[in-house]
């Protein structure tokens, strides 16, 4: 009894999209682009109920915004020359105050579900175009990987499942690929028909142009080799392009936040401020905003900057463990009374990272930044724990808050200084290897180019000057000279490093040297794919880095402003009211209603410390693709807020 209602609902929505399957068309094609991973009925059906939920948040929020909002008396000062029926001047009975409750509820219900109903049906687009950036802008990197299998002599079926199983370096470009593998080896398609199948699906339309000029090659018996040796060329160029694109789109969404999220609080503050002259203190709108609305819209825009860039700090390569035959024919003797030896062991190999860490801590958090966390969030928390003990009880409660906050703000700097430190270390670190790696890998191609093999032509390159990575290419060296192979060696530093540009450089020479012994020709290639994601990367720098400036600047003047209003303001006339308590009963002067003065700074204090925060991390996101980056920027910020109230006011 309980799913008869459920399930009559559902069969409703599968008539209702069955019926028109024309008007759903193009949600469907973009659920099939974007992945979504439901059926047209199931989506359409969530998208009812969110619609719904949403028109009834909505509907309350209006009738309780209207209850608080509402005077108690409402005047209607328009002139009627006809005579004809209209309200008293002043309603203040309960059933009029009622019925503009209700009739803002339902209007408010209409609105939400109008709003929820169009942005579920315009999300998968959303998805979709989010999508075809990722793909067009990894689509070179992908292409360069292919061309070095194919140089090798793979098949280009291995080489569709191979790219297919590297999604964490190749991103969204290797899902699609994902799709010729699943419709060949699950569904019996040859690979043509899959590679179709593709371009219908795909909402890349680069990437069906470089299918559908794959597919004309194959069938036509032409050289495979030059033809993506061609496209890895033309897909560099085009790369700057797509870059340039998303930097316009990024500019913009800067553009916004320093419109809605910098200097939209700072005129509702002046204008709630200037409220509290003509009546009650607006400490409650005020609170909202501070509390609520900046916090909430700036962690939005954060996401949204995260959702329309591409994931370049984390890569993840999954290794197998081998079993080793070599010796299977020895014959084992395990002996009594040696328990005490393996149970040593096993406890060594547990304790061996702590005393590694133990002894020295700085290279684990240089290597892992996030590890700082395990330390700085409990000394955090036992020094809240002891200003809460030993801080006295005041009666007024805004007097405890004054004297606790700045405390809570130490808590937070002891969190974010380490990460802080060790996080910008190990950037700078990464920065200087991914720097030197076209300059490794056009030497590395030159000597490999003159018939030696690649260890011994990085075993040449450990005296050569590269900087940083100079350090690295010895450890690589170390590692083939204790026994490693060259691929195990390559994947040894790509996990150390773990950034996109060096798994993508290691996956395509490994890849390549397995293939073939004369890759010389695939490491020009793979060094002018470095090469480009080098001045790609200076490019965004260079370009956002005018908006951290800005965001710095539009905060000085948010901080100055605030400083202004409290002590030049605020300040004068409470003095005032102290020395001439008659005053702001005299007929004609300006008063402060209820205001209290210090609930009034402490709010101000509060919303210069959520701004320094939040824009420190979307200065971070913005001008180095990174909200881990914009931890620095935070804690000066922070630190600039908690001076300048310390000093001034």
């Amino acid at each position: 009894m309980t799913t008869g209602p459920v399930v009559w609902v559902r069969h409703r929505i599968h008539q209702w999209v069955t019926r028109d399957p024309v008007k759903f068309s193009t949600l469907r094609a973009d659920m099939t682009a974007a992945h979504i991973g439901m059926t047209l009925d199931r989506y359409v059906l969530r998208s009812v109920i969110i619609a719904m939920l949403v028109g009834i948040i909505a509907a309350l929020s209006g009738y309780l915004a209207v209850t608080f909002f509402l005077p108690p008396t409402i005047s209607f000062n328009v002139y009627n020359p006809f005579g004809a029926w209209h309200p008293d001047s002043e309603l203040s009975s309960g059933l009029t105050i009622d019925i503009i409750r209700i009739t803002v509820g339902i209007l408010s219900f209409l609105l939400g579900v109008f709003l929820a109903w169009f942005l579920q049906l315009k999300y998968p687009s959303l998805l979709k175009a989010n999508r075809t950036t990722k793909i067009n802008l990894l689509l070179h990197n992908a292409v360069s990987y292919m061309y070095a299998m194919q140089r090798g002599g793979a098949h280009m079926m291995d080489i569709f499942r191979s790219l297919s199983e590297n999604a964490s370096i190749y991103g969204e470009v290797a899902i699609e690929f994902r799709k010729i593998v699943r419709d060949a080896d699950f569904f019996g398609y040859d690979m043509l028909t899959a590679m179709r199948n593709l371009i219908e699906t795909t909402p890349s339309i680069k990437l069906k142009d470089f299918l559908q000029d794959l597919i004309s090659v194959i069938e036509s018996g032409g050289d495979t080799v030059d033809f993506l040796a061609g496209r890895v060329r033309i897909y560099q160029e085009d790369a700057r392009f797509e870059q340039k694109q998303f930097l316009n789109t990024l500019q913009l969404v800067a553009e916004g936040y320093v419109t809605l999220f910098v200097a939209g609080p700072l005129f509702l503050i002046i204008i709630l401020v200037v409220m509290g002259f003509v009546g009650n203190a607006p400490l409650t709108q005020l609170s909202v905003v501070i509390y609520l609305l900046i916090p909430i819209g700036s962690l939005v825009f954060i996401l949204f900057i995260d959702l329309i860039s591409i994931k370049t700090e984390e890569v993840e390569r999954y290794i197998g463990k081998k079993w080793l035959h070599e010796f299977a024919d020895v014959q084992r003797v395990k002996k009594e009374g040696e328990e005490h030896l393996f149970a040593r062991l096993e406890r060594y190999d547990r304790l061996r990272k702590v005393r590694r860490f133990i002894k020295n801590p700085f290279e684990t958090f240089t290597l892992y930044p996030n590890k700082t966390f395990y330390v700085t969030v409990p000394l955090a928390l036992v020094y809240v724990i002891l200003v809460f003990v030993n801080t006295p009880t005041y009666l007024d409660l805004e007097v405890y808050i004054d004297v606790v906050d700045d405390h809570l703000l130490f808590a937070l700097l002891i969190i974010l200084i380490p990460f802080g430190i060790f996080y910008q270390v190990w950037r700078n670190r990464v920065m200087g290897i991914e720097s030197g790696i076209p300059e490794f890998l056009n030497r590395l191609s030159g000597i490999n180019q003159v018939g030696l093999t690649l260890a011994q032509s990085i075993a040449i390159l450990v005296k050569a000057n590269l900087g940083v990575l100079t350090y690295e290419i010895r450890r690589i060296r170390r590692d083939i000279d204790w026994g490693a192979n060259v691929t195990d060696a390559l994947i040894r530093f790509e996990e150390r490093v773990r950034t996109p540009t060096i798994a993508r450089t290691v996956t395509l020479i490994t890849k390549a040297s397995q293939m073939s012994g004369n890759i010389g020709e695939v490491l020009t290639i793979a060094a002018k794919d470095a090469q480009m994601a080098e001045v790609l990367k200076k490019e965004r720098l260079a370009e956002m880095f005018i908006y951290t400036v800005i965001v710095y600047l539009v905060f000085f003047v948010f901080l100055f402003v605030v400083i202004v209003i409290d002590s030049r303001f605020l300040g004068v006339i409470a003095e005032l009211q102290v020395e001439n308590p008659g005053m702001a009963t005299a007929p004609g002067a300006l008063q402060l209603g209820n205001i209290q003065i210090i609930a009034f700074r402490r709010l101000f204090y509060h919303i210069c410390l959520i701004q320094a925060f939040f824009s420190g991390l979307i200065a971070g996101q913005m001008g180095e693709a990174s909200v881990r980056a914009g931890i620095k920027h935070a804690v000066v910020m922070l630190l600039i807020t908690f001076v300048v109230f310390a000093v001034f006011l």
